[in-house]
């Protein structure tokens, strides 16, 4: 048996549950990601659809779905904070890893459509690096 782990939004409003046995953890640099997370890439672990136990909040979870491609994505709506979805062909439950509580077993497998990579990524690794804001 696997075990579980908890997530939630950053206010708390929306809360779940998953097991702890996933199938992918892509690290995904498309254009669409870098829209939909306001950052370099998107950290999405994949899952089977009913793996999810909503604990609190289902009904603040907002869902977007593009018209003509295959990306969606679900939301606090009262924080905005990314949760836990079914794509668009109902193959799979996604997960974005950082709504997770707890570290799961499985880590990032791959970096996908890195053709697409944010042109600052690199650049950024370079940048100094501080434990809080630098002073």
């Amino acid at each position: 048996m696997s075990k579980k782990l908890t997530g939630e939004c950053l206010c708390g409003a929306v809360k779940f549950s998953v097991e702890n046995h996933f199938k992918a953890f892509y690290q995904c640099h498309c254009k669409q990601c870098q829209k939909l997370t306001g950052s370099a890439f998107a950290s999405n672990i994949f899952t089977e659809p009913d793996n999810i136990q909503w604990l609190a909040g289902k009904e603040k979870v907002t869902e977007y779905e593009h018209e003509t491609r295959e990306f969606s994505k679900s939301f606090c709506s009262v924080c905005g904070s990314a949760v836990p979805f079914i794509n668009k062909t109902k193959t799979s439950l996604i997960v974005p890893a950082g709504s997770l509580n707890e570290l799961p077993t499985m880590a990032p497998q791959a970096n996908i459509f890195t053709s697409e990579e944010a042109c600052w990524l690199k650049s950024g690794f370079k940048a100094e690096s501080f434990s809080g804001f630098p002073k």
